[in-house]
């Protein structure tokens, strides 16, 4: 059960899912210490131990340090030490702050909720002491989006402009449509600024039929003798 971090490893049949039902508790235990503010690597030993593993065969634990952790994306290896791993690595709030305001003047957007949450100890008091300097945006699938506030964006719109704005309908209007009057009025519609689509290159055709050659003469002493058999298929008679 991933959602609460319990293994009942005695369910799990053969050797090979008991050695994956460790090394999944193992990672699960890392990514907790790791959120409590626990973030300094462990020798294999200590994680065992932590995890109350020292029992496992010597063969589980050759597997677990030869392949398991060392190719396990959310573990990292540090002086002989394992370490979590997660996918923004981030020491405080400054730093998720920082990162959320590179995204922002990246272009590419918000963070999800539990990537903050996976690398940032104790993530929802940082979260709760940053306040208005970040937004939430909760997905169709429920799923919460963190954005950098950029309060600089913020400006009143007269109110009169609004009203223009919303009295002109275009629920009706194709962006063929659109495009077409932003041209009459003189302005470049987004998609012109898009990547321009790829134009195949069409190949030649073939002549089906080759031309004659034209041989110049230079015998033009012996015109009227010299036959002339530039019509003459090769191979007939």
């Amino acid at each position: 059960d991933h959602s609460s971090g319990s293994f009942n490893l005695k369910a799990l049949s053969g050797g090979s899912g008991y050695k994956f039902g460790v090394l999944a508790k193992i990672v699960n235990y890392m990514k907790t210490r790791h959120q409590r503010g626990d973030t300094h690597p462990l020798t294999l030993d200590e994680i065992l131990d932590e995890t109350q593993h020292l029992d496992i065969g010597l063969k589980q634990k050759q597997w677990l340090m030869s392949e398991a952790l060392v190719n396990n994306p959310k573990i990292e290896v540090v002086d002989g030490k394992y370490a979590f791993k997660p996918k923004y690595n981030l020491k405080d709030k400054k730093a998720l702050l920082r990162l959320l305001d590179k995204h922002d003047q990246r272009g590419l957007g918000g963070i999800l909720l539990e990537d903050i949450e996976e690398g940032l100890p104790n993530a929802q008091k940082a979260i709760k002491a940053l306040g208005d300097q970040i937004i939430f945006v909760n997905r169709p699938d429920k799923k919460k989006i963190l954005f950098y506030n950029d309060k600089s964006c913020q400006f009143t719109v007269d109110e009169e402009f609004q009203k223009l704005w919303r009295s002109i309908p275009v629920d009706s209007i194709d962006d063929e449509k659109i495009g077409e009057y932003l041209e009459r009025q003189g302005i470049s519609s987004m998609q012109e600024t898009g990547p321009k689509k790829r134009v195949p290159i069409q190949k030649r055709k073939k002549p089906t039929s080759q031309r004659k050659r034209r041989f110049k003469t230079h015998n033009d002493h012996l015109a009227g003798v010299l036959k002339d058999y530039s019509d003459v298929v090769p191979g007939k008679q």
